[in-house]
């Protein structure tokens, strides 16, 4: 690096002390010193100091470009800190970090926990519902919290979302004068920064695709079980794949779809009652922040969309619809269609004659009452397409 302007400091509860000369030296020399009232008041930034914007915003960072600038973050800056945030405006050259051990370092070593066996959440600023795709017996979680008032609220988070038994162990001000660790809930006033270990002992959602219905709020129009883990299994999810899921319904087949390891769903969803339970259905598990639905019809709510790597279509299908996508979607993406009316099954063989892929049909069956007795009752047939463009 050259000459960079601006300078990271990941700082301790332990404060300047800790810092190294390389730190003292850019506070020293800055003109503008960025971080929260905690860090400000640490290093004694003075007239120096300037608070971060709520919501955060790197604008009057980068309005210093060019002068000595120090922005202050919590242990490692580049560990669910500012660090992350800054880059997408900045050069190489512009700036230099100097890290210090981070809150997820500090809990492990109080804790005795290996690092690389426990996952690390920053939940300061995101829901709760990001633990409920990874929370299963025999996981341990540190994550960082908003302040004190939100280590109850965790519990009982935790108690109503299947993990009554989860241990927890409440960390405060780790690594300074003032640090306090509690096995439970604490009942003195519980100073920030504050995180919390969680060792889970309940078990978590099932990590095979097709999971029960009753966890996805619905009016009935939804993928059932089996079909949805024949859907996933044809839709083959990968990390760093983009679904286009048309016809959302529940949302029920994007919300796997990320669960199985896919990084991205774009869905559409014209009906304004089934689009609002399908975004709460996302939010339930923690995946709003991968998922994005909007309320519009196929083929012209496509216009727009990120390139997919798989595409399902869960509602009706026209030759409309399947001529836009097979004109929009790149070579290689994968298309997954289930056809329950008669005239969408003859689209589908029609298409599948002359582009080829793999028809299934799928005919399911339960046991309902006749009588005493039971007797089988035949669900409606499907007819599912799975074609590679």
């Amino acid at each position: 690096m050259a000459d960079p302007w601006l300078t990271i400091i990941g700082l301790g509860e332990d404060g300047p002390e800790a810092l190294s000369p390389a730190s003292r030296d850019a506070l020293a020399s800055a003109k503008a010193i960025f971080g929260g009232p905690r860090h400000l008041a640490l290093v004694g930034a003075g007239d120096k100091g300037r608070p971060w914007p709520i919501p955060f915003d790197a604008t009057p960072v980068l309005a210093h470009r060019g002068e000595p600038t120090v922005v202050l973050a919590s242990g490692d800056p580049f560990w669910f800190g500012a660090g992350g945030s800054l880059m997408a405006h900045l050069a190489p050259g512009e700036w230099t970090s100097h890290p210090a051990p981070s809150t997820f370092q500090l809990a492990a070593n109080r804790l005795g926990w290996r690092l690389e066996e426990v996952l690390c959440l920053g939940l300061h600023a995101a829901p709760f519902a990001r633990l409920r795709p990874v929370l299963a017996k025999g996981v341990r979680v540190i994550c960082t919290l908003r302040d004190g008032a939100a280590v109850p609220e965790l519990a009982a988070w935790l108690g109503a979302n299947g993990h009554p038994n989860a241990r927890l162990t409440i960390l405060e001000r780790l690594g300074g004068p003032q640090e306090h660790i509690t096995r439970g809930l604490p009942v003195h006033p519980i100073a920030a920064p504050v995180s919390a270990a969680i060792e889970a002992t309940d078990p978590g959602l099932p990590r095979a695709s097709g999971l029960p219905d009753d966890l996805f709020q619905h009016d009935g129009q939804i993928t059932k079980r089996p079909v949805r883990a024949l859907t996933l299994s044809a839709l083959a999810p990968r990390p760093g794949e983009t679904l286009w899921d048309i016809g959302a319904g529940s949302g029920s087949i994007g919300i796997e779809w990320l669960l199985a390891g896919g990084a991205r769903v774009e869905a559409l969803e014209a009906d304004p009652t089934r689009a609002a339970r399908a975004r709460g259905n996302v939010a339930a598990f923690g995946l709003n922040h991968r998922h994005r639905l909007t309320e519009a019809r196929a083929p012209e709510g496509l216009s727009g969309l990120p390139r997919p790597d798989a595409v399902f279509i869960g509602g009706g299908a026209s030759q409309e619809l399947l001529s836009a996508l097979w004109e929009a979607i790149p070579p290689g993406t994968r298309l997954v269609m289930n056809a329950v009316t008669l005239e969408t099954e003859a689209l589908v063989l029609d298409w599948s004659a002359r582009h080829g892929g793999a028809p299934l049909k799928v005919d399911l069956s339960e046991p309902v009452a006749i009588g005493r007795k039971r007797g089988w009752k035949a669900a409606l047939p499907i007819l599912q397409w799975s074609v590679t463009r």
